[in-house]
């Protein structure tokens, strides 16, 4: 989500500070989408395709398309992002084909603050009002939806909630407990839930104040407390290493912060944290990538997103490949292929070609 506010940005846009490895790691990202200014037949398409670039490209529909409302307020805390959306009733379906055009391994939570929402996924289906949450995989085909919640369908009255994006293997959580908590409602109101829906409501509010360093440490403690939500309900405690994940979070946290350094190696980070080369290979390895195949996604994933994003189309992508890290063009175009089956100049070709969705369907019934 990294980037320098360009001077032609969409005036929908509004970046409320610069990402932290632009300025030297003072502050976290955060972005703020609004649509009052956009024309009403350019607010819907307008709207998914923002929500496709910052959280998760689906294919949309809504009765009210052609008077949409919605707002998003996001912060990057570098491992974990929070974003918060209120808009007019919706249904969005995340379907394989748009899987394969896009980043996979992220789980989402989401958390109903007003109105009804909906959730459906590999035949398990969660139904939310304020004070639930969900957890869903965005690497699998999905159906999600909102109401307002008065059943009369009104547009200004607008859903409100919270949503929480990371990388599926920066959760502490065995896979098999994990699975059973996918779409089944948790609650959010009370108990750990309750302290993880406050520290995401205030991340958002305090984000002008916070350093890269304080998101990065933000980010340990949302995904501490999520593992607890997780594991409350277990008849037996569940044995995690609670020092062992402290430390592999606090080396991921690095390696974010400096991705941009060509002099980053695992010999460097192992230092950094006062443990052997040898050690750090193990806690990486366990975690199913040695570190550096680790630093190589993380570096292939912020260059995608600028990639992406619009605000750099003025920078080529040799730029872009020296920005994280990546020592030649060549180099990077080939890393880049092997991981999203696409040279780097043809995905962001295809990107801008595809231009704006097609405007709304209209739901029936």
């Amino acid at each position: 989500m990294g980037g320098r506010p360009d001077e032609d940005a969409h005036p929908a846009v509004v970046l409320a500070s610069v990402d932290g490895t632009v300025l030297g790691g003072r502050s976290v990202l955060s972005q703020t989408i609004r649509l009052d200014d956009l024309p009403a037949d350019e607010r819907f398409a307008f709207w998914w395709e923002a929500v496709g670039r910052s959280v998760v490209s689906v294919d949309a529909r809504s009765r009210h398309a052609d008077h949409f409302t919605a707002e998003m307020r996001m912060v990057d805390l570098g491992l974990v992002q929070v974003s918060r959306v209120r808009c007019s009733p919706f249904e969005a379906r995340r379907t394989r084909q748009r899987i394969r055009r896009s980043e996979s391994g992220l789980y989402q939570l989401s958390i109903a603050l007003d109105g009804r929402s909906g959730l459906r996924q590999d035949g398990h289906a969660a139904t939310l009002v304020p004070g639930d949450m969900v957890l869903y995989d965005t690497s699998r085909p999905f159906l999600a939806w909102s109401t307002d919640g008065t059943g009369r369908d009104d547009p200004g009255a607008l859903t409100d909630g919270l949503v929480l994006q990371f990388p599926h293997e920066l959760l502490p959580v065995p896979a098999a407990l994990l699975e059973r908590r996918l779409v089944r409602p948790l609650p959010a109101a009370t108990g750990v839930g309750a302290l993880l829906s406050g520290l995401l409501r205030q991340s958002l509010d305090q984000a002008e104040s916070l350093s890269a360093a304080d998101g990065m440490r933000l980010s340990g403690i949302v995904l501490d407390l999520l593992a607890a939500v997780l594991t409350h309900e277990e008849d037996r405690p569940l044995m995690i290493d609670g020092g062992r994940q402290a430390l592999i979070l606090r080396i991921k946290a690095y390696i974010e912060d400096h991705l941009g350094d060509p002099g980053l190696t695992p010999a460097r980070i192992a230092a950094a944290h006062h443990i052997s080369t040898r050690h750090l290979q193990k806690l990486f390895q366990e975690q199913g990538a040695g570190p550096a195949g680790w630093i190589r996604c993380r570096r292939l994933e912020r260059c995608r997103r600028d990639l992406a994003d619009p605000a750099h189309d003025h920078l080529p992508v040799r730029t872009i490949a020296a920005r994280w890290a990546f020592p030649s063009e060549s180099h990077f175009t080939r890393a880049f292929r092997d991981a999203y089956d696409i040279p780097p100049a043809a995905y962001r070709r295809r990107l801008r070609a595809a231009g704006p969705r097609p405007a709304a369907r209209r739901l029936t019934g």
